[in-house]
């Protein structure tokens, strides 16, 4: 397990703590006909990643682990779209989906990582 500033480093709780901090935010918005198809896209996206990681560690080759690894990052990805789309849309607390977004892009270049050192 890798550290990171002393503490341990978990992967699986970190992508846990995401799709949470996604949840979260997306109860706290109000919702209408735009909004509602943005957080569901953006819930799904968002949970996929640690689902898809959890299947990666449980790979039964190396090309299984590196596929599964390769969905995290676009998964990453698609929820860095989501993000920007509602905060676009509702234009309420930037800042917590800034922050949500950092994290998704900080994903993106793990799974990025971990995908091209699996080669």
């Amino acid at each position: 397990m890798n550290t990171k500033q002393g503490k341990q480093y978990d992967l699986e709780d970190r992508t846990m703590q995401f799709a949470e901090g996604v949840i979260e935010y997306c109860k706290s918005i109000r919702h209408d006909t735009v909004i509602t198809p943005l957080v569901s896209q953006l819930v799904r996206s968002a949970s996929s990643i640690g689902a898809n990681y959890q299947e990666a560690n449980g790979a039964a080759s190396k090309r299984d682990f590196r596929n599964k690894i390769f969905v995290c990052k676009k998964e990453a990805m698609e929820t860095k779209y989501w993000l920007r789309l509602l905060a676009k849309a509702t234009g309420q607390e930037v800042d917590v989906c800034r922050k949500l977004w950092k994290e998704a892009h900080e994903l993106t270049l793990i799974f990025s990582k971990i995908a091209s050192s699996s080669r």
